[in-house]
C-alpha cells in the first residue's frame, strides 16, 4: 500500500469511528420518545383546524367493515352456486382483504383485485367503465385496472373510500350484482 492509500483509508477510518461515536453519544442523549414528542410538538405548533391547507382528513374503511363487505359479497355468490373471490381495497388500492371461495378459479384472485381498484380510481361500477372504452381505448393500458364489470366503488359523502371486486362468475354483470351485495351489507 502506498503512503497516499494509507492516509486515504486511515482517515476514512477515523471519520466512521467518529460518526459512529457521535451516533452513539447523540442517541443516548436524546431518546427516541423525546423526538418524537419534538416533532409532534413542532407540528401541533403551527396552526391545525379547518382552515389549515397543510393538512386533510380522509375517511377509510376498517377492516372489520372491509371484511363484513367481502363475506356479504361471498355469499350473496355462493347463494347462486358461483365459485368466486373477492377483494376489498382503500381508497388508494391497497388490498384491506381477500376471500377466495371454494373453488374458485386462479385467475379470479388478481381479477377481483384489479375491479375493486378500477372501481375505486374512477369512482364508478366496472361495468359503467367498460363502456367508456369505445371512446378511449387506451384506458385498458393503465396499470393495475380491469375494465371488466364486477368492481364497485363504497362511497362516503359521494367520495369513493375503497373498492369491492368480484371475479370468478361466467359473467361480469353477475359479478358486479355480488360486489353491490357487498357495498350494499356496509349500510346495514
Amino acid at each position: 500500500m502506498n503512503t497516499r492509500t494509507r492516509v486515504l483509508t486511515g482517515t476514512a477510518l477515523a471519520v466512521a469511528l467518529g460518526a459512529g461515536a457521535f451516533g452513539a453519544v447523540s442517541a443516548s442523549a436524546t431518546p427516541a420518545s423525546d423526538v418524537a414528542a419534538a416533532s409532534v410538538a413542532s407540528v401541533s405548533s403551527k396552526k391545525d383546524g379547518p382552515g389549515d391547507k397543510n393538512f386533510t382528513t380522509t375517511t377509510h374503511l376498517t377492516i372489520d367493515a372491509a371484511t363484513r363487505a367481502a363475506e356479504a359479497a361471498l355469499k350473496a355468490a355462493e347463494s347462486e352456486n358461483q365459485k368466486v373471490t373477492v377483494a376489498v381495497v382503500d381508497r388508494n388500492g391497497n388490498t384491506i382483504v381477500t376471500l377466495r371461495g371454494d373453488g374458485a378459479g386462479p385467475q379470479s384472485y388478481e381479477s377481483a383485485q384489479r375491479k375493486a381498484f378500477t372501481a375505486v380510481s374512477w369512482n364508478a361500477p366496472t361495468s359503467v367503465l367498460a363502456g367508456r372504452l369505445a371512446q378511449t381505448p387506451n384506458l385498458k393500458d393503465i396499470p393495475g385496472t380491469l375494465f371488466l364489470g364486477g368492481g364497485t366503488p363504497v362511497q362516503a359523502n359521494g367520495a369513493p373510500v375503497a373498492g369491492v371486486g368480484v371475479a370468478g362468475a361466467p359473467s361480469g354483470d353477475l359479478d358486479e350484482k355480488f360486489a353491490k351485495a357487498g357495498v350494499d351489507a356496509l349500510g346495514k
